[in-house]
């Protein structure tokens, strides 16, 4: 295993310290938070502190686990019945003495979620960064405080990343730096997918055509369409991959070609996918899709699988007006244009997913993001009169590392 990124690095300087507070668990589903803290575990230290686990325990603790790609994920750990102001103090206190131990190195604060708020409002750090990769308050039980909370925040950060071009739209009018950066792309781990891996044991015996899905199952599912396409067409089968979530498992459709699998890690999709014939996205267009842009999207023309999706509007103008995903609307539509792009020639149709994707990547992303903390990094460092920036070694400042 990788262990978490070192407090100094090769030439001995202070690593900065980058303090993310999600409120995903890092072992949920590999998405945005895990490709973006990995990559900026190479030049800091990234703490990734979640949302508390309540246990028997006497009093509350932190569990700190080295996770591989050098981040170290914080876990408060508190007492069943300690809610409301008792959770906040004691994961402030909590957080407070994790970064006593790392006090006067840079630090950047990057929150996922507003309500982090609720116990880090005192901190002071070098930037702050907001990085909105979802519309929260839409989600179903998003805490009513929620709203509120993101507006404090807006208030405190200094960059405002956003995850799609509908949040954007959303959020450029409420902050001075504001950024789009849509959904990346691992191109090399889902082009695996193309190599003729092994076909997993759990799908051994699901018969061919087959459409599948990976990410999680939630309000966000159309299901009925999901059912009637099943009903519909009994010659394709459907292999539904991830966790339940918000939604009561038994509200998932049955029927004899639709395969819910469960949960899968994200070494393990390029297999899966690999033995699908199209992927799926089956949105319900609701609040909490409104804003969203799939980062399965990508991943799934990287592995070399036409796509059908519903009209997610991100979806729509990014992927679908460009030729790269099926839009349909129902039923009817998804079986004739399914049928449809199981019959195309993929050499044509791979030519034109590889030229867009070889326009994005994680890397590239990160590298964009990191250049811009650096500049803020650097405008705070003006401020606070700082040692000046030649203290940072020449390539830490490249890559746009936080303030000296």
């Amino acid at each position: 295993m990788t262990m978490a990124a070192p407090a100094t690095g090769p030439g001995g300087e202070a690593r900065p310290v980058l303090l993310c507070l999600s409120h995903l668990r890092w072992d949920f589903v590999f998405q945005r938070p895990q490709h973006l803290m990995t990559r900026a575990a190479r030049d800091h230290e990234v703490i990734f502190f979640e949302e508390p686990h309540f246990d028997a325990v006497p009093a509350a603790r932190l569990d700190l686990t080295p996770q591989p790609g050098g981040v170290l994920r914080a876990v408060p750990v508190l007492p069943h019945g300690c809610d409301g102001a008792a959770s906040l103090a004691a994961q402030r206190h909590l957080m407070e003495g994790l970064l006593k131990e790392r006090a006067g190195r840079p630090l950047i604060a990057w929150f996922y979620t507003p309500m982090a708020l609720g116990f880090a409002d005192q901190l002071k750090p070098d930037v702050t960064v907001y990085d909105c990769m979802d519309e929260l308050s839409a989600f179903r039980g998003a805490p009513p405080a929620m709203l509120e909370m993101e507006r404090r925040l807006l208030e405190r950060a200094d960059l405002v990343f956003t995850g799609g071009r509908s949040l954007y739209e959303a959020k450029q009018d409420r902050h001075p730096e504001v950024h789009c950066f849509p959904s990346s792309i691992d191109t090399a781990h889902f082009g695996q997918a193309r190599t003729g891996l092994p076909e997993p044991e759990s799908m051994a015996g699901i018969a061919r055509p087959r459409m599948g899905f990976f990410g999680v199952i939630d309000e966000r599912m159309d299901l009925e369409l999901v059912a009637a396409f099943a009903a519909l067409r009994r010659d394709w089968q459907l292999v539904m991959l991830g966790p339940v979530v918000k939604i009561d498992p038994a509200s998932l459709p049955q029927g004899p070609n639709l395969h819910w699998l469960g949960g899968r890690s994200y070494a393990d999709l390029p297999a899966y996918l690999a033995h699908w014939d199209l992927g799926f996205m089956p949105f319900a267009l609701n609040e909490s899709t409104r804003f969203i842009s799939p980062t399965k999207t990508p991943e799934f023309l990287a592995a070399g699988l036409p796509v059908l999706s519903t009209p997610v509007v991100d979806v729509v103008r990014d992927y679908g007006e460009a030729g790269l995903v099926e839009i349909v609307t129902s039923a009817a539509e998804l079986a004739e244009q399914a049928d449809r792009l199981l019959r195309q020639k993929r050499a044509p149709f791979l030519a034109r997913v590889d030229a867009q994707l070889a326009q994005n990547s994680w890397d590239l992303t990160w590298s964009r993001m990191q250049a811009l903390i650096g500049e803020e990094a650097q405008a705070f460092a003006r401020r606070s009169g700082r040692p000046a920036a030649g203290t940072v070694p020449a390539a830490a400042m490249a890559t746009g590392v936080a303030h000296v």
